[in-house]
């Protein structure tokens, strides 16, 4: 057989092949203009998954002559724990074809398919946001927010239901201040005393920093302060286009009861509103959950998000998300263990969860 890297699958005139390096300024150029596509697209993310967290990317284009007509961005994780799967894409929300060419996405499926076959892995994930393959097994527990952003700063304000609202006037009132910060060093601290209080495995200090390197302005670090300047939430976001994307925060326990968490949000909705963003895309919530119920009370309608799977060596759909009951007793665990252990044990097992 082959190397997969060598391979080319033709379905008529279309062309379905391997990433090469030549072709990174036009994938990017491609994911820019696509409508289907989102930020985890963007070629950058195969740097990330390949330099820090080590894992193999199989990226693949579809042409047509010498156009491209649709990209579907895939890496395997390997993991004891876990299991061996092919992924549209590790540590991505989103993720699956983006395509201008309806014949593409079959053709991608399907080189998908045999790649994952060929690697021997155990299953092939793509993680849509709408449904493309109706017949294949698949997984509904994951919703989206996302939500237009009014033009002017005080109808957003508006728009948050009363309830909610009272809550950001209050960190408001008490005199919190938004600051965008040079790099990841505050929010990393605050992100990391969060995953401990929460049983999560952190990632590395080195992933958030890659983040910035790789994604520059388009990745942003908004920190919550005090009026005496101490940092008590912060978050992490990715814009695309014209999105905003809030995907990683941390805080400090006395947070809530300082509303910085909702102050920060809106603060983030603010900044967006007055760069002319439109859409402000709360990310992804597992249902029946806290993270859910907070997104809602924004006055945020869920979407169902679709993530279609091939079992090649398994009879059911992966189940590996912390709601899962046979990973309770190891989140209680994690939250006992000494700071300093977690954020050195933390990275390695936060790679295999993808």
């Amino acid at each position: 057989m082959k190397p997969v890297d060598d391979r080319s699958v033709h379905a008529g005139a279309l062309t379905i092949r391997p990433y090469q390096e030549s072709d990174r300024e036009a994938w990017d150029a491609f994911v820019f203009a696509c409508p289907q596509a989102t930020f985890f697209h963007r070629v950058g993310w195969r740097e990330i998954l390949e330099g820090v967290f080590r894992h193999r990317t199989h990226y693949l284009v579809a042409r047509r002559g010498e156009q491209i007509v649709g990209v579907l961005p895939l890496a395997r994780v390997k993991s004891l724990l876990f299991g061996d799967a092919l992924t549209s894409l590790p540590f991505a929300v989103y993720g699956g074809v983006a395509v201008i060419d309806p014949e593409a996405t079959g053709a991608l499926h399907q080189a998908a398919i045999v790649l994952g076959r060929e690697l021997g892995v155990q299953h092939l994930e793509l993680r849509n946001r709408e449904t493309l393959e109706s017949a294949w097994p698949h997984q509904d527990i994951y919703v989206t927010f996302r939500k237009t952003l009014l033009p002017e700063v005080e109808a957003n304000m508006l728009a948050i239901p009363r309830k909610q609202r009272a809550v950001v006037r209050k960190g408001i009132q008490r005199n919190l201040r938004s600051e965008i910060d040079a790099d990841t060093d505050r929010f990393f601290e605050l992100y990391a005393d969060n995953q401990h209080r929460h049983g999560t495995p952190p990632h590395s200090r080195r992933y958030f920093e890659a983040l910035r390197r790789v994604f520059g302005q388009d990745c942003e670090v908004l920190t919550a302060v005090t009026p005496e300047g101490k940092p008590v939430a912060s978050v992490l976001s990715f814009y695309f286009r014209d999105e905003v994307l809030p995907y990683y925060a941390g805080d400090v326990v006395e947070a809530r009861g300082l509303s910085a968490n909702d102050f920060k949000y809106w603060e983030l909705m603010r900044r967006a509103c007055e760069r002319g963003i439109r859409v402000f895309d709360y990310g992804r919530s597992k249902l029946e959950t806290g993270s859910f119920d907070f997104k809602k009370n924004w006055g945020f309608e869920p979407a169902a998000l679709h993530y279609e799977y091939q079992l090649f060596s398994r009879d059911s759909v992966p189940q590996n998300n912390p709601t899962n009951p046979k990973y309770r007793a190891a989140i209680d665990l994690w939250r006992r263990l000494p700071r300093g252990v977690v954020n050195a044990v933390g990275p390695v097992l936060a790679r295999h969860l993808g």
